[in-house]
């Protein structure tokens, strides 16, 4: 059995399809305004769409295809969400917040406690039982919010950046947890951060604008994106163009790379992307010697730090990238505003269908 959910807001210009295997877990990822929440409300049932049908293992969430107008109330659906805050109950100990769910639905009090006490000791917080919420740490509250929507039993789970409000000690921690907990589980996860996708996701979804632009197994969309935020997540730099004999052709750049996913050359003129690490990219003052294949006259746009790098930005809206040493930065003088030449290696391009 499956999750499968199809909708368009036409006020937001969404339209999105999306199915979730049994035991799946998909992360929804894009640019702020891409759709990523109005997709998660519409499934929670917190936004009601202009058109389109939820189903979830047999049971439609709601059906507004040819007029018939069925909608499930949010909590008759068999999801449950968990938001970037953790909206615990305040007036509740953590262990009745923990039983609410089975509660409501229709457990005994003991049941619904021997639950809770369970989902308690798998997120490790049994010895926060009897505390309130306000004595609760960020990090503790989280992963009391997780054991609560996992008492609920629900045949989705739905995650709304749950590690954005935590601090870089309990991040780390959740996301351990999480990965344990949705092994087998099937879930959406709202994130913007590319580690939860590799280490919480077997699917990437990615939109833009209202619409998956791609989609596919998590190392798979970042191993080879092909849109410029999936690109931007791998830290890879990303062009359009159309594809010619030895390469691509991108707004008035000839780059030359090798062809990937195709069994032969790829026909000239057809719509594809290239993409390449910063650290292939090397920055001269003046042309190079020796007429590289890749070598484009660029005006810097940022200079900003990167791990141990200096990360140099050029071009149009900044859309290249290389990777270079302080020291080297330091002695070409580099500043926003200059013109330098930017030298790709050809064997560490990439190119292949859009």
């Amino acid at each position: 059995m499956t999750f499968v959910v199809q909708a368009a807001v036409e006020q937001r210009g969404f339209d999105v399809s999306l199915r979730v295997g049994p035991g799946e877990t998909v992360a929804v990822m894009g640019a702020n305004g891409a759709g990523k929440s109005t997709l998660l409300n519409i499934i929670a049932g917190l936004l009601h769409p202009d058109s389109g049908r939820a189903e979830l293992d047999g049971r439609i969430l709601f059906d507004l295809t040819a007029g018939r107008g069925a909608w499930t109330a949010p909590h008759r659906r068999g999801t449950a969400l968990l938001a970037q805050e953790p909206l615990l109950f305040p007036h509740l100990s953590v262990l009745d917040n923990v039983a609410f769910g089975p509660r409501s639905a229709g457990a005994p009090k003991d049941a619904a406690k021997a639950a809770a006490l369970r989902w308690l000791a798998e997120v490790e917080a049994t010895d926060l039982q009897a505390r309130r919420p306000s004595e609760l740490s960020g990090g503790q509250a989280q992963r009391v919010a997780v054991a609560r929507a996992l008492a609920a039993d629900p045949g989705l789970l739905l995650l709304d950046e749950p590690m954005a409000a935590l601090d870089i000690h309990a991040a780390p921690l959740l996301r351990r947890l999480l990965k344990r907990v949705l092994a087998g589980r099937r879930a959406v996860i709202i994130t913007h951060d590319v580690l939860d996708a590799l280490m919480l996701a077997d699917r990437v979804v990615v939109l833009e604008d209202g619409r998956i632009s791609e989609e596919g197994p998590t190392r798979d969309v970042l191993q080879r994106p092909r849109s410029r935020f999936a690109a931007g997540l791998a830290g890879l730099n990303f062009l359009s163009g159309e594809v010619t004999e030895h390469g691509l052709h991108s707004g008035g750049l000839n780059l030359y790379g090798q062809h990937h996913d195709v069994p032969g050359p790829l026909p000239a003129g057809q719509p594809g992307v290239a993409v390449f690490p910063p650290s292939a990219v090397s920055v001269f003052l003046s042309e190079a010697h020796g007429s590289p294949r890749n070598a484009f006259r660029v005006t810097i746009t940022d200079l900003e730090p990167h791990g141990d790098q200096i990360r140099v930005r050029a071009g149009e809206s900044g859309r290249l990238s290389a990777d270079i040493t302080p020291a080297a930065a330091a002695d070409l003088g580099l500043a926003p505003g200059m013109e330098v030449y930017f030298v790709i290696k050809a064997g560490a391009v990439s190119v292949y269908p859009a």
